[in-house]
């Protein structure tokens, strides 16, 4: 198995923060955009928030290839507008695909 870490600020206003949260609640956020992660092989995919700084956490199979499925994730049903929608808490153009927004991390530690 695969592991991405990638880190992402956004807004530091407390209204678009409480927003933001709301649509990624198991409550509003948008099916389509679950299952489009899903289609092009992510097998989980969590997000932790501290303020205005995210981190997701990405597990995929160990044949994952990240820049084919961030392609193709970016041409499926409701992709682009959920980036644009999520866009004004990111401060990033509305065009950006997920890839273009997240920063990989790089693993300096681990308990081997």
């Amino acid at each position: 198995m695969k592991r991405y870490v990638q880190f992402l600020e956004i807004s530091e206003d407390p209204e678009l923060v409480a927003q933001y949260r709301k649509w990624h609640s198991e409550d509003f956020n948008w099916k389509e955009v679950r299952d489009g992660i899903r289609a092009v092989g992510i097998l989980e995919m969590e997000i932790y928030i501290l303020g205005s700084k995210l981190v997701m956490i990405v597990d995929a199979p160990a044949d994952f290839q990240w820049d084919e499925a961030m392609k193709r994730l970016a041409t499926l049903p409701s992709q682009a507008e959920w980036e644009a929608f999520v866009s004004k808490f990111q401060g990033c153009p509305a065009n950006a695909r997920s890839d273009e927004k997240w920063k990989p991390m790089e693993r300096m530690f681990r308990l081997y």
